[in-house]
């Protein structure tokens, strides 16, 4: 049986995968308890960003959200498609495409920061209370421009 796995964009304006980010944002709280947002909120977000997703056989399994100055504002990866390198290859786009790359994680989120660490961003400040709920964050950034060139192997992997 074959997989046919293709990366697509929506820019900005475009929320043709919206709905089914929208859905596997829903399942990662679900089982994570992590991607707390509203849905006007995240819907608006997604609009305004530019998305790169990861569609197997037609189905949205990974997608980051990215504003114009290169913050992450959604990274999501299906529970079923994890370990694959997926998170790292949407990374890799994003830090080919801007100058500089940032994002919050929750600081209790200890899957995302071993992520992000792992991949070289780093923690630049915390947040007392940046979420709606009251959870604190941590502001993190993409490190040095050797780590962007072994991220964007990823791309031409």
């Amino acid at each position: 049986m074959s997989v046919n796995v293709e990366r697509r964009t929506d820019p900005p304006g475009d929320a043709e995968h919206v709905r089914e980010a929208w859905e596997l944002k829903e399942r990662i709280h679900r089982v994570d308890g992590v991607l707390r947002q509203r849905r006007g909120f995240f819907t608006d977000a997604y609009r305004r960003s530019t998305t790169h997703l990861i569609l197997e056989d037609d189905e949205v399994i990974a997608f980051a959200s990215v504003r114009r100055d290169g913050y992450v504002l959604f990274l999501a990866v299906d529970p079923d498609h994890r370990g694959r390198g997926l998170a790292e290859r949407l990374i890799a786009d994003v830090a080919e495409e801007y100058q500089s790359v940032s994002c919050h994680a929750r600081t209790t989120n200890e899957r995302a920061l071993g992520f992000y660490e792992h991949i070289g961003f780093e923690v630049k400040r915390r947040i007392d209370g940046y979420y709606e709920d009251g959870g604190d964050a941590y502001y993190l950034t993409l490190g040095p421009n050797s780590l962007r060139e072994r991220l964007s192997e990823f791309v031409r992997g």
